[in-house]
């Protein structure tokens, strides 16, 4: 028990710069005190005592904004960094060395009572207020952009974006066993906006060869990533 509250603590330093030592983390970090009481109702729910372990995990979801269902299944070193509004449902399978940032849902999609929500292979990142709903898999060592919501399997080593989520698989990279958690969450790609870039691209290809190698009308493109277009009312 003693080994797994130090790694416990022992993730939150490693992924958080804002932690500056153990007894900080103790006392200040919502998302460490309800994965103890998750371990806790966890073996309650296990051995038969439910109605126990539902008391102590609406309980902590009081005090921490943080509902972990007892049925879910925790892995080793997983950290909630802020956690207020973090709900993870019944079924829910997270791995090791995963972490989840404020507002993400684990949710399910069926009535039924079967596997409904997701699992979370080792090494992921889901961004804040992201949503992964269903009886799907999320492959292991990949990331989840804020405010994608997933409802397919997605590979290892792949990045998600978008609403519904865009599946960019990261093509050559390999995971190194015991690297840090990859918490890069400006470096997510525009699938949308690289697609239209290229549309546009196209037509013009188009329109010159139409026009006897003269283009058209100009069509916007973004520069370094911003958009110029007209005056809008807003």
């Amino acid at each position: 028990m003693f080994k797994t509250i130090r790694e416990d603590i022992q993730s939150v330093l490693d992924r958080d710069p804002a932690a500056r030592n153990a007894l900080e983390v103790m006392l200040c970090y919502p998302g460490l005190h309800a994965i103890w009481v998750h371990r806790l109702s966890h073996k309650l729910w296990k051995a038969g005592f439910k109605l126990i372990a539902r008391w102590l995990s609406q309980t902590a979801r009081s005090l921490t904004g943080i509902e972990i269902h007892p049925g879910a299944t925790i892995g080793h070193n997983f950290f909630i960094d802020h956690g207020m509004g973090v709900v993870i449902g019944e079924t829910a399978e997270v791995g090791d060395n995963v972490t989840l940032y404020h507002g993400v849902t684990l949710g399910g999609t069926s009535l039924n009572k079967v596997k409904r929500h997701p699992t979370l292979e080792d090494n992921v990142v889901v961004g804040a207020g992201a949503k992964v709903l269903g009886a799907i898999t999320i492959g292991a060592n990949s990331r989840i952009g804020a405010n994608a919501v997933v409802v397919k399997d997605t590979p290892p080593e792949s990045v998600v974006v978008g609403v519904p989520g865009q599946v960019v698989v990261r093509e050559g990279r390999k995971h190194v066993p015991n690297e840090k958690a990859d918490l890069e969450h400006g470096s997510l790609p525009d699938t949308i906006g690289d697609t239209l870039i290229a549309l546009i691209a196209h037509v013009d290809a188009l329109e010159k060869r139409v026009n006897g190698g003269h283009y058209g009308p100009a069509l916007h493109v973004p520069e370094r990533g911003i958009w110029h277009w007209g005056d809008f009312s807003i």
